[in-house]
Order: structure tokens, then sequence, then C-alpha cells
């Protein structure tokens, strides 16, 4: 009866040990899946990890190659605009030129004219003057040579009166630096003439408003 139990006991134990060792393989061979498991997921993950530095590196070889690119073509559209510039400049400043020398030709032609004008209009004092010369020397009426003079200088008067030629009134006005040139002081016999022009050596004109030769005066002080 006694070895029956002991028989019985050791089964028993034999039992759970095998058990025991039945758990632990058992739980040996999960854990060699789990890692049978994780280390392709491991793989997988580095082999990601290269692929996507891989292609980082790609696009910035890609980005590298386009900058020289870009760049270039910035510089032949610049290139190509100041090309466009100096042409502009060169036509502008060719058409000024021809402009400037287009008006300064026209002011010699007109100044010409002008003076062309002026002359063939005083061409008939001219006349009067050699016939009243030529009377001159034939007669001795001086009255009559004198009346011819007087006729003549009011002719011409009129011609340059008619051009736009006016005589300055100086003598008694004020001194003015625009107008008169004063060659000489006096003393004034009163406040009145402080300043003021005494006499008149040379007339001023002005011709259409603008002075061309300014009265030579006398001023009191």
């Amino acid at each position: 009866m006694e070895e029956t139990e002991k028989k019985t006991v050791d089964q028993t134990g034999q039992k759970n040990n095998n058990e025991k060792e039945s758990g632990k393989v058992t739980e040996n061979q999960n854990i060699e899946e789990k890692i049978a498991h994780t280390e392709p997921t491991v793989e997988k993950s580095g082999q990601s990890e290269k692929n996507e530095i891989s292609d980082s590196n790609k696009k910035k070889l890609r980005s590298r190659k386009g900058k020289p690119d870009k760049l270039a073509d910035e510089n032949e559209a610049l290139r190509f605009q100041l090309a466009e510039v100096q042409d502009k400049y060169l036509r502008l400043f060719s058409e000024f030129d021809n402009y400037r020398k287009r008006t300064n030709k026209e002011k010699v032609e007109l100044l010409n004219t002008a003076s062309a004008a002026l002359i063939t209009d005083l061409l008939p004092v001219l006349d009067d003057m050699e016939r009243a010369r030529a009377n001159f020397v034939q007669s001795e009426d001086l009255q009559s040579f004198a009346d011819g003079i007087l006729l003549i200088f009011n002719k011409f008067s009129k011609i340059l009166t008619a051009k736009g030629l006016a005589e300055m009134e100086s003598t008694g006005k004020p001194f003015d630096t625009d107008l008169h040139e004063a060659i000489a002081q006096m003393p004034a016999t009163g406040e009145k003439q402080k300043n003021v022009i005494i006499d008149t050596t040379e007339k001023g004109y002005t011709i259409h408003d603008k002075v061309i030769r300014h009265a030579k005066v006398v001023v009191g002080v």
C-alpha cells in the first residue's frame, strides 16, 4: 500500500516536472517567435530609413543641380535686359544729338534769315543816303540837304521801330542796374537827385522789351 502511494506521488511529481519543462519549452518558442517577428520589422524600419535618407539625398542633389540652371537663366535674362537698355540709351543719345545739331542749324538759319530780312528793309535807306550825297555834291542848298537827311533819319527810325526796336528814356529816371550802366557820378543838388540819372551819354535800346544795349548814364549821389 505504501509503495503504491509512493509510486503515485512519484508519477505526480514527474508529471508536474514534465509540465513545467513543456511550459518552459512553449515559453521559449513564444519568445523565439516574437524575436523572429520583431527582426524583420527592425530590418524593414532600417531599410525604410535608408530609403528615406536616399530620397532626401536625391532631392538635395536635384535641388543643387536645379540652382545653377536657375542662376544661369536669371543671368541670361539680366544680360538680355542690359542689352535692351544699352540699345535704348544709344538710340536716345543718337536722337538727342541729331536734335541738337538740327536745332543749332535752324537757329543759325533763322538768324541769317532775320539778318537778311533786316538788311533788305534797310536797303531803301541806303539808296536815299546815296542820292543825298550825290545831291550835296551838285547842290549848294544846305537847307534842302538838311531836310533830306531828316527825312532819311525818320525813315530809318520807322523801319527799326517796325522791327520792335524801342529807345529807353533814361534822364530823370531812377538808376536801374538792369537797364543802365553808370559811367560817372555827380554830386546831387538835392535829395530828389540822389540815385537819379542826371545825364545820358549813350542811349539804351530794347527789342520786344528785351535789353539789347544798356544806356550809359551819369548818376547823382
